[in-house]
């Protein structure tokens, strides 16, 4: 499968849109199926210059591109916490389980190693999301706390996990 990873596009909201919308993806994050696309859209023209953004894009035969993944860094804008940044990953159900969330994570600790010299990346992730954790664990992140009732999902108040890599060399 020869994806792209890159920084997002205007034109990548529709496909931003339905992947937070999409069952398989927006159950594990804080997306919501009735989300609007202007939304999507606001929020693609809004990033500022502590949010670093990556989307994992398929070429179509025809031109345009499939939006398969997107992934984030949001560094803290308060000057003590310019060390940190949150993390943030989706993947497109018919794209998980095949690299597409490790090729992104690769490319944000990049980012976050090599050009913004950051010491932690933190996230949250449900407690029950064990394909994540996995792949969070397998890039150095490790579970800080739990956090009880953190959101809801499908009616029920879920538990999510803090977890965070720490670069101890930095």
């Amino acid at each position: 499968m020869d994806y792209i990873i890159r920084p997002p596009l205007e034109r990548d909201a529709e496909g931003v849109n339905a992947l937070r919308r999409m069952p398989g993806v927006f159950e594990n994050t804080l997306g919501f199926p009735a989300e609007p696309l202007i939304r999507n859209r606001e929020r693609l023209a809004s990033y500022d210059p502590n949010s670093h953004q990556l989307m994992a894009v398929l070429p179509r035969e025809d031109g345009t591109e499939a939006v398969i993944g997107m992934a984030g860094l949001s560094v803290h804008p308060n000057q003590r916490l310019r060390h940190s940044a949150g993390l943030g990953i989706m993947v497109h159900r018919d794209y998980q389980g095949q690299g597409v969330g490790s090729r992104l994570m690769e490319a944000l600790l990049d980012i976050a190693d090599n050009w913004l010299m950051l010491v932690r990346v933190d996230l949250e992730v449900f407690t029950d999301n064990a394909r994540a954790i996995h792949l969070y664990e397998k890039y150095g992140f490790q579970i800080e706390g739990t956090r009880r009732k953190a959101a809801i999902r499908g009616g029920q108040y879920v538990d999510d996990y803090i977890m965070a890599r720490i670069r101890e060399d930095a």
